[in-house]
């Protein structure tokens, strides 16, 4: 007898980014944090401060305003953002952007910026539908011949389809409209699928196979289903999660009407089209109504925004006017600047490149630079996280690069360094490594001081 068994992939489990090791701040059920816990070390303070806000934006009682985390580079300040993120959960809108990603040749920053804001506010809708909901049994598209063909009576065009449905109460016969065909045809949909069908839109989704289909020798893993129990016809509560600039998107340009319904049936519809205020506010307008009647239910959620000083005067001042929004996110800003310029201006200096008016809106938590001992840790770590075995000595040797130039540094070396020790047949990764991985690529540091010694190689 052939035996076929599934085979998991090895590449996503092996595929390791910057943050792959964050998985939360790491804090015990008391808010507090543990020198060695989430995927961080250190930074205690900061991951308490982040716990605190954490805890403010499940309460719902942080809207409009925002975070500033201050420290450094490669202190930590992207990593607490995704911790932040990670502890907020799945359903609540997490949108990080850097403050370069706002200046663009088409849109105006400003757009731009309002954009990622309502990317970052959710809507959680909830709502009664009308759905068919069954097995497959029978998919019969109907022909008839295209009156605008020639007449040589080769043109024929689906006219619509016969759609068989089963649950264990019972079978219907759907005749369908052409367009649910693309769509059945979109998801893949074959006999034997158990799909979900709305009444009012028409969205069809493949939920996956019946599993009276599980004893079948197929080739491809398959996700078998229970037989939906029931009518096929049914009223069923169905739990949305969109954004308001999904809305935005959906009804740049209005196709029917205003009802929640219709908001929500446009969504599948994707184009670029300019967004104006007044769009946003007749949005805002029906999202308000919904939440009101209780059929909707606002998500505030999270834009981070790294490397902040990069927004220039006209973009804080635009910031300042966003966060004054009855719908208005969490903000949290990153930077790892000290006093400089303020970017749109003549000169004017201001602590983290940010103008006064907004720092006097922030609470600022501050990140430290790294012990030796936890620069160490981390270096440990991260060689656990990307299964390479490193030596004690090469441990210490890290260390002290990691202190003399920087962490990340350190850590850059780890992958070159490891790959050298397998060409010279080594199982562990040791000092002599490091150093030869060193004398290839050469820090920052380094790097100036051979451009100061260059006399006028480099083009200036």
């Amino acid at each position: 007898m052939v035996q076929i068994s599934e085979v998991k992939g090895e590449t996503r489990d092996l595929r390791t980014a910057t943050h792959t090791h964050i998985k939360g701040l790491g804090l015990d059920e008391n808010g507090l944090a543990a020198r060695v816990d989430g995927g961080f070390i250190g930074q205690e303070t900061a991951r308490e401060a982040c716990g605190v806000v954490v805890d403010l934006i499940k309460a719902k009682k942080f809207s409009g305003k925002a975070v500033l985390l201050a420290g450094g580079p490669g202190t930590g300040k992207t990593a607490l953002a995704l911790a932040i993120s990670h502890e907020l959960g799945p359903r609540v809108p997490f949108c990080p952007i850097v403050g370069s990603e706002i200046y663009s040749t088409e849109v105006k920053k400003t757009e731009l910026l309002m954009e990622n804001f309502r990317k970052a506010i959710g809507l959680r809708v909830r709502e009664t539908k009308e759905v068919y909901e069954g097995e497959v049994t029978e998919i019969s598209p109907q022909e008839a011949e295209n009156p605008l063909s020639s007449a040589s009576g080769y043109g024929k065009t689906i006219s619509s389809v016969q759609v068989g449905l089963k649950t264990s109460k019972g079978t219907k016969l759907l005749s369908l409209d052409p367009s649910i065909y693309e769509s059945i045809q979109k998801e893949r949909v074959t006999v034997g699928d158990v799909i979900y069908l709305e009444a009012n839109t028409g969205a069809v989704k493949r939920v996956g196979r019946s599993d009276a289909y599980a004893t079948e020798y197929d080739l491809e893993a398959e996700e078998y289903v229970p037989l939906p129990k029931g009518d096929v016809h049914k009223k069923k509560e169905i739990v949305q999660d969109v954004t308001l600039h999904d809305l935005d998107i959906a009804n740049a340009k209005p196709q029917g009407g205003q009802d929640i319904v219709s908001l929500m049936g446009q969504l599948s519809r994707p184009r670029r089209t300019e967004i104006t205020d007044k769009l946003r506010q007749e949005v805002n307008k029906v999202v308000r109504k919904y939440i009101d009647q209780g059929v909707a239910e606002l998500v505030p959620g999270v834009l981070f925004i790294d490397e902040v000083h990069m927004l220039d005067l006209e973009a804080f001042t635009y910031l300042n006017r966003a966060l004054e929004s009855s719908l208005a996110p969490v903000v949290v800003l990153a930077s790892n600047r000290g006093i400089s310029t303020v970017r749109g201006t003549d000169g004017i200096q201001a602590p983290h490149g940010i103008p006064a008016d907004l720092t006097d809106r922030l609470l600022i938590i501050r990140t430290l630079p790294y012990t030796p001992e936890e620069m160490r840790a981390i270096i440990a770590k991260r060689a656990q996280i990307e299964s390479i075995a490193v030596t004690e000595a090469a441990l210490d040797a890290l260390a002290a690069e990691a202190v003399k130039t920087s962490i990340r540094y350190a850590l850059q070396l780890l992958t070159p360094a490891n790959i050298l020790a397998q060409a010279s047949g080594s199982e562990n990764l040791d000092a002599p490594h490091i150093e030869e991985a060193e004398s290839l690529f050469i820090d920052a540091k380094r790097s100036a001081q051979v451009i100061e010694s260059s006399n006028g190689q480099y083009i200036m």
